[in-house]
């Protein structure tokens, strides 16, 4: 049974830091491509970051780049968001995602993340 589960996400104030986490289970960790995405109310869904399967590529939204920074730890089968500078734009329901192109996919249920004074 192929699992994503997200944690992490919270009530924070702006300038703070969160770090989120995607554990995943079911399926092989170490060949899929890695993203986040977060969907703002009213907004479309937005790919925040990625992590590539083998070669380690990684790229970021431009709306995060040199505050975010996404890595993943392959023995724990665990797919990590660390959110800095955070604003208030910020706040969304952040989805973690993984695909093997043109194979399958799959989603989390998401966490929120609130950035508010």
């Amino acid at each position: 049974q192929v699992q994503l589960v997200e944690s992490g996400g919270g009530l924070v104030q702006p300038g703070g830091s969160l770090r989120l986490s995607c554990a995943a289970s079911g399926f092989t960790f170490s060949s899929y491509v890695m993203r986040w995405y977060r969907q703002a109310p009213g907004k479309e869904r937005e790919l925040v970051a990625r992590i590539g399967p083998t070669d380690g590529y990684i790229s970021y939204g431009d709306s995060v780049k040199g505050r975010f920074t996404i890595s993943e730890d392959n023995a724990k089968t665990t797919v990590y968001l660390q959110m800095n500078r955070l604003k208030t734009e910020d706040t969304a329901v952040y989805y973690c995602h993984a695909v093997l192109p043109s194979v399958s996919d799959y989603w989390g249920q998401g966490t929120q993340v609130t950035v508010s004074s």
